[in-house]
């Protein structure tokens, strides 16, 4: 048997050789893919661990800020600290956008964090040169693979900011790198309109009769006040007091202040749950032909080039008679 095997072998040496790589490749891809959502993965879990938090406050029936948009009031964080078994809370913003520098824009999540102490939920961990910042505003922590360095300038919007401090594994769940900001900087920096924009609103509201009332001054001055002020944030961050379980707790919130509430439990499906769907996106066609090799024009080419007789699948028949050449195919589904 295995003499007969060792012929066939050599009879048909390069298909074997063929077929070794092929399965090789295939191997290799599937190791890879395992390794990528592996990976993935643990930045979602780090970012949870990073946070520092038992239990995520969000707007009402949302998914909380990693995986869509969530606005509460900025004050909702007090009312939640006198809450039995809350050990502290504290406001977080997160707003995944391009931060200027002078050689070029950086992706990143830019974090705002409340004033505070090591310990503060969201606050950065694992500094690893410089320290936390201490002022109300242009302070800045980056993560290292930001490759942002201490003393470096940075643009958010209009405003600049000095790297104070460097962290480590400090990354969202995109992998996008953080940087971390006072909370009042991030939320002008999440609803800050161009001078165009502001002009326009402040236009429309003076000329608005309901708030520029002769008999009631200062009325559109307050107005225009409350419309250049941003009071929301996206979570609100508690640690849960010795004792007390993250679902007791998660039910009181619920219960009194009409919230959502995660436990990290539940975060970590959300956030899988959303890899997982990111994964498993269908990629277009256009898609396909950017990242297309040598060896792949090559072959759509000659198929091209042979007009191979393809049929129709059954969703363009009513468009399309029921044999065409690939190339006339292809012309009119991208048509």
């Amino acid at each position: 048997m295995i003499s007969l095997a060792g012929r066939d072998i050599i009879h048909s040496w390069g298909k074997f050789v063929f077929t070794g790589m092929g399965l090789g490749l295939l191997i290799g891809i599937t190791l890879s893919m395992a390794g990528i959502y592996r990976g993935m993965v643990d930045d979602a879990k780090v970012l949870l661990d990073n946070s520092g938090a038992d239990l995520w406050v969000v707007q009402k029936d949302t998914l909380g800020p990693y995986a869509e948009s969530s606005s509460i009031y900025d004050d909702i964080w007090r009312r939640i600290s006198g809450m039995p078994g809350v050990y502290q809370a504290a406001n977080i913003t997160y707003l995944t956008m391009q931060v200027g520098k002078q050689d070029g824009d950086v992706r990143a999540m830019v974090t705002g964090v409340t004033p505070g102490k090591p310990g503060t939920p969201g606050w950065p961990t694992h500094l690893v040169a410089g320290r936390q910042i201490t002022r109300s505003h242009y302070e800045a922590v980056a993560d290292i693979a930001s490759g942002f360095k201490l003393g470096d300038r940075i643009q958010i919007r209009r405003n600049h900011y000095t790297i104070v401090g460097l962290t480590r594994r400090m990354v969202s769940s995109n992998g996008d790198p953080m940087v971390f900001i006072p909370l009042k900087d991030a939320q002008e920096a999440q609803f800050l309109k161009d001078n165009d924009a502001i002009r326009e609103q402040r236009r429309r509201t003076i000329e608005n009769p309901i708030f520029n009332r002769p008999g009631v001054p200062g009325l559109v001055d307050a107005v225009i006040a409350s419309q250049s002020t941003n009071p929301y944030v996206n979570a609100v961050l508690v640690q849960v007091e010795t004792g007390h379980t993250p679902e007791e707790v998660a039910e009181l919130i619920r219960r009194w202040k009409r919230l959502t509430v995660y436990t990290r439990s539940q975060m970590e499906e959300i956030l899988v749950g959303k890899l997982i769907a990111t994964s498993a996106r269908p990629v277009s066609y256009t898609h396909l032909r950017a990242h297309e090799t040598v060896l792949d024009l090559v072959c759509r080419l000659l198929l091209e080039k042979k007009k191979i007789p393809l049929t129709i699948p059954q969703h363009h028949a009513y468009a399309l008679p029921p044999y065409t050449t690939l190339h006339t195919y292809h012309r009119q589904i991208t048509n």
